[in-house]
């Protein structure tokens, strides 16, 4: 079937870009049962040269979307102003423009952004990384894996779409959401195409599953990390079955299935594993595939050793944490699915990092040992917890964190109670309130604190907090600076505002307690 000005044959790659016009748009929406009505006003042959719901992003050509709840027809107004060539809407305004209506916008994007894009994602080796905790570490170990795979071949390094940042060969830059809608996702998909990328990572958060931002792609390794009680609130997910059955919506779409055996409901995952093309299981469970055991500390690094049927040898990682040794097995996993060989896992695990992510710092007297980490649900307080008390046994635990406003109301209870309970002293700062008051969150907090008996201050300022906890220090401490990790921006109402990162001020902090404490 011909679909505007070009056939489109869903097997055929496509490295290059192709404007289709409005009918090839409708014929599109109509094959996915999406469309409602349209009337494009004898503009059926006119070429689509943009996709967007900014208006403020439209130009001349734009196919432009009316997405979200508070959507305004001010908005639609704009875009025509700007040249918008038509409008998609669950809703028809009497604008006086082409219009093409469907029943579920959201569901109508990833079919408008796959086609505009030309689904570029079918010239990537994608891998998509779920789960309640470890994304992102994950990816940037698989990062690293096939960079220096890449390397080695004269090829380019991989992209990545995280929650920490995006790098898509043209675009640089940090990220405020895990995964993107899907208009922004395939364009990041077609710059890397475009830049001669091979492999992408991607975090795929149970909100993008949820609400098909990932619809319409298939990914050639899918990898399921583990599951807790997280993200559950109003505006989120109802309870925990809602946000468990959003991630397993992954396996739908996924070649190859790679699945944490140590991780809470594995049989459940695995079950819903089958419906990929093939699993690889991961874990120090004796039955998974790849298999970690003699874990242990060698100085500074972690050692541990991997079986499986194509070799068995020792692995490094620098990055500290024991807990990474998961996120490693599930690096090393998709490696095995991508058929890349052991060398470069190797290497690539041992020097990788992961910006904002347990990043480590001393004072010269060594009296203050601080940790910079993202950790922000339970499961990922847990694991920190775990690991601090075993790698720096006999030390105060000074713990510097807060919660989001309006959403993952959980959080509160679970981090207030984890960090009151291994805590000796806590620091309840701002973590993207939104429009939520500090103090309200805080304070919300601070019963599950109060409830392990542990000691507390207030401060919303980071800085300040930060500033205080190392400054004060007189005994042997660890100081755990968890949630926003190297992030330069807050967000307060709707707005980001940028501010120093928890490194930065920890660098800064530090070094002026060497300077008071220094000889």
């Amino acid at each position: 079937m011909a679909l505007g000005n070009r056939p489109i044959k869903e097997e055929k790659r496509m490295k290059e870009m192709i404007n289709y016009d409005l009918a090839a748009y409708i014929q599109c929406l109509k094959a996915a049962g999406l469309l409602v009505n349209y009337d494009l006003k004898g503009r059926d042959q006119s070429v689509v040269k943009g996709l967007t719901y900014n208006s403020k992003a439209v130009a001349g050509g734009t196919l432009f979307i009316c997405k979200g709840a508070s959507f305004k027809e001010d908005y639609l107004k704009e875009a025509l102003a700007r040249g918008a060539v038509a409008y998609v809407s669950e809703t028809a305004y009497d604008a006086g423009a082409p219009c093409i209506l469907v029943s579920d916008i959201r569901k109508a994007m990833p079919f408008m952004a796959n086609l505009y894009f030309c689904r570029p994602w079918k010239d990537l080796a994608l891998i998509g990384i779920t789960g309640t905790k470890g994304k992102s570490t994950t990816a940037y170990y698989i990062k690293a894996i096939i960079d220096d795979y890449m390397a080695a071949a004269g090829k380019k390094e991989s992209g990545v779409i995280s929650s920490i940042d995006v790098y898509d060969g043209v675009v640089q830059k940090e990220s405020h959401i895990t995964t993107p809608e899907a208009v922004e996702l395939m364009e990041h998909f077609r710059n890397a195409v475009d830049s001669g990328i091979d492999y992408m990572e991607m975090e795929v958060s149970s909100q993008a599953l949820k609400y098909d931002r990932v619809d319409q792609i298939t990914f050639d390794v899918g990898v399921f990390l583990n599951i807790s009680e997280d993200h559950i609130s109003p505006i989120e997910h109802p309870d925990f079955n809602d946000y468990f059955e959003s991630k397993l919506r992954i396996f739908a779409q996924t070649k190859t299935a790679c699945v944490n055996l140590d991780s809470d409901e594995s049989g459940r995952i695995m079950e819903a594993a089958q419906a990929a093309g093939k699993v690889i299981t991961f874990g120090t469970d004796k039955a998974a595939d790849i298999r970690a055991d003699r874990i242990r500390k060698k100085g500074m690094d972690t050692v541990f050793q991997v079986s499986c049927d194509r070799f068995d040898r020792e692995f490094v990682l620098e990055m500290p944490g024991l807990f990474n040794v998961e996120n490693a097995l599930a690096a090393i996993a998709i490696a095995y699915a991508l058929d890349i060989p052991v060398e470069y896992m190797y290497s690539g695990l041992k020097r990788a990092r992961s910006s904002g992510r347990m990043e480590l710092y001393h004072s010269q007297d060594h009296k203050i040992v601080a940790i910079v980490d993202y950790a922000h649900n339970k499961l990922s307080f847990e694991k920190l917890f775990e690991s601090t008390l075993e790698e720096y046994k006999g030390r105060r635990i000074v713990t510097i964190f807060g919660c989001p406003g309006k959403k993952a109301y959980i959080r509160r209870r679970d981090l207030g109670t984890t960090a009151g309970k291994y805590s000796d002293k806590i620091y309840l700062v701002a973590e993207d309130p939104g429009y939520e008051p500090v103090e309200d969150i805080s304070r919300d907090i601070a019963r599950y604190v109060e409830a392990q008996g542990c000691p507390y201050e207030m401060i919303e300022d980071r800085g300040e907090a930060i500033g205080k906890a190392i400054m004060e220090t007189t005994e042997p401490t660890v100081i755990l600076i968890t949630g926003k990790g190297n992030e330069t921006r807050q967000k307060y109402g709707s707005e980001y505002i940028d501010c120093p990162s928890d490194v930065e001020y920890t660098k800064k902090f530090i070094g002026e307690y060497d300077r008071v404490h220094g000889e």
